[in-house]
């Protein structure tokens, strides 16, 4: 087989498992707004799905333990921004409003990276990525209706907004953290995340004072119950595990740009899910807004240039140099 073949090859399968990671995120929020409904609290359902996954991925932290030295602040930001804070706000925003909505609301942090890069570092951004700025704020406004004085819940939508913060702080922090030196494993970087956002969450959430009989019961899939153990099994191993370590292989297949392109699907996933196992619907306006957050996302970060360029950027690099996507609703 010939080397362009390979080359080909291994791109599909990078494609392949980028998907199967956007698909993997997206499902999460659909199978923990039931466990919250019945009854369990959201910071509870996030400290499940944390400290399962951080179980499951210790043999990666043993492995790659060399992190506690060279990369301590990089590893405590992914666990409290990357981990702890993305989820803990998603979780906590979709007990208040439709899961595609608070996903698409997150879908800010590319913009507000751009803000970040322009009015604190003060450094020049292409006109593509303001262009990705504007349609994602535009599409924003109507994937809340703004015109119907924001006819969602506006706690809910902060709760959101801080899930994008918390992104950001972990792109801006990793972004930091990668110069000069060779990048971390990510996979090492996404195990030590999870060990620190659970021990994070577990003196915040204190799971001890959790209703443990809600996972012996069922929960209703509007109106469809559905064992709660199943529920949380797909969270820990499907939702986290397994779209962590597939988005992470389809990096070091794909560029990274690319690769954040396609997880873009992953509101979308989130959303038609929500539609048809959730009963959640969105209107026509919602429904194009969303698909001009989406458009707005994929210029913000298919514009950003190779680190070192001296052209203006448009501040994704820190998703670049790590390889990483802190989609903690995601995540």
């Amino acid at each position: 087989m010939s080397e362009s073949s390979h080359v080909g090859r291994g791109k599909g399968v990078g494609l392949g498992l980028a998907i199967g990671s956007a698909v993997a995120f997206g499902g999460s929020g659909v199978a923990a707004k039931p466990l919250i409904e019945a009854g369990l609290d959201p910071l509870h359902v996030v400290w499940l799905r944390v400290a399962g996954a951080a179980l499951v991925m210790l043999p990666l932290a043993v492995r790659h333990r060399a992190l506690l030295r060279s990369r301590p602040a990089l590893l405590a930001g992914f666990g409290l921004l990357g981990v702890a804070g993305v989820q803990a706000c998603y979780f906590a925003a979709i007990s208040r409003i439709p899961v595609g909505v608070a996903l698409l609301v997150e879908y800010l942090a590319p913009a507000l990276v751009l803000g970040w890069v322009r009015f604190v570092q003060r450094r020049p951004v292409t006109r593509a990525a303001a262009l990705g700025v504007v349609l994602a704020v535009g599409g924003l406004a109507c994937v809340v209706e703004v015109w119907s004085g924001l006819s969602f819940d506006a706690l809910g939508l902060l709760l959101a907004l801080g899930a994008a913060c918390c992104q950001v702080g972990y792109f801006v922090l990793s972004d930091q953290g990668s110069d000069g030196d060779e990048a971390p494993d990510p996979l090492g970087v996404i195990a030590y995340g999870l060990l620190v956002g659970a021990a994070v969450l577990t003196v915040v959430a204190r799971p001890w004072n959790m209703d443990w009989s809600v996972l012996a019961d069922t929960a209703p899939m509007n109106g469809t119950p559905v064992a709660a153990a199943l529920l949380l099994a797909w969270i820990v191993f499907v939702a986290t595990v397994v779209a962590y370590v597939t988005g992470v292989l389809s990096v070091r297949r794909l560029s990274p740009q690319v690769a954040g392109v396609v997880a873009c699907l992953e509101a979308v996933i989130a959303t038609v899910l929500a539609w048809f196992l959730l009963g959640e619907h969105l209107s026509a306006p919602q429904i194009v807004g969303g698909v001009v957050v989406l458009v707005g996302a994929f210029i913000a970060q298919s514009s950003a240039p190779a680190k070192g360029s001296a052209d203006p950027v448009a501040g994704a690099d820190a998703r670049t140099e790590t390889g990483l996507s802190a989609r903690g609703a995601a995540a």
